[in-house]
């Protein structure tokens, strides 16, 4: 009959629409599994703006180079917002606030130069911190295997990533029956982002541990651990004298490393009231 028809018409319109979208994640899933998602990065030690010295205020903090910008000015208001958890994270964890703002300013920069529209008409605006949502998570772009990683280094006791006992329970979860969500939903809070800068202070604590257990101490190198934050843990291979560098970032017709961002801001007086350097 005539319905029959239509319904088989109907019917063959959503199979063809649901195989596009199951296409379409296993080929995002593959994509990220497989490094294919991952930009190409450069070596700052190769960069004309790492080879020039950097210009300091009187005072001798560096010159940061987006300060006074619209995306700055958005940014800064937004963190401002986040002093009370980013503050009890350092105080958990014993990672420097600053340094964990230092991260996520290369994250937050990428992604507001990146998508124009969108900045225009939310981040700036609202003076709020995108939430990636594709195939990283939340305000630090959190890849689902990373925070696989970091929750297994802390259980793991052969790990050269493994903070001891103190740090096992730290990010426990609050049913074993349905983790996957729960996980997703403390990453992509956009209103809470406790989780986003635990998961990032917990990372950094386990790139301090792998380095220093092999002789090789990077704690008060951010442009470092910034630049492996960027990379991963399997680039994460502690030696003597490591560069900077990591995914490329043009930012008004200018090209910056993830590290060298980093950096920039960690040694600049932008923001020092509220995050201090220590």
């Amino acid at each position: 009959s005539l319905y029959i028809t239509h319904f088989k018409k109907i019917l063959k319109v959503f199979i063809i629409i649901f195989a596009i979208i199951g296409f379409v994640l296993v080929t995002g899933y593959f994509a990220v599994r497989f490094g294919f998602t991952n930009t190409r990065g450069i070596i700052d030690t190769q960069t004309e703006n790492f080879i020039k010295k950097p210009t300091k205020h009187q005072s001798g903090y560096e010159v940061f180079p987006l300060a006074h910008t619209p995306e700055w000015v958005a940014f800064r208001q937004a963190v401002a917002k986040d002093l009370p958890v980013v503050t009890k994270v350092s105080k958990e964890t014993g990672v420097p606030a600053r340094l964990l703002v230092a991260i996520l300013v290369p994250e937050q920069m990428r992604l507001f130069y990146s998508d124009r529209p969108v900045f225009k008409r939310f981040f700036e605006p609202l003076k709020i911190l995108g939430s990636q949502s594709q195939f990283s998570f939340g305000i630090f772009g959190i890849k689902d295997d990373t925070a696989l990683a970091v929750e297994n280094h802390l259980i793991n006791k052969t790990s050269p990533f493994y903070l001891g006992k103190q740090f096992e329970n730290a990010l426990a979860f609050s049913s074993s029956t349905d983790i996957t969500n729960e996980r997703f939903a403390r990453i992509t809070d956009e209103y809470n982002h406790l989780y986003g800068y635990r998961y990032a202070a917990l990372y950094v604590l386990q790139l301090e541990s792998q380095w220093g257990k092999a002789g090789y101490p990077i704690n008060s190198r951010p442009e470092i651990i910034a630049t492996l934050w960027n990379l991963g843990f399997e680039k994460s291979k502690p030696k003597k004298n490591p560069s900077s560098g990591g995914a490329v970032l043009t930012i008004n017709d200018t090209k910056y490393s993830f590290g060298e961002i980093a950096r920039l801001f960690y040694y600049s007086d932008e923001m020092i009231e509220l995050f201090p350097v220590q």
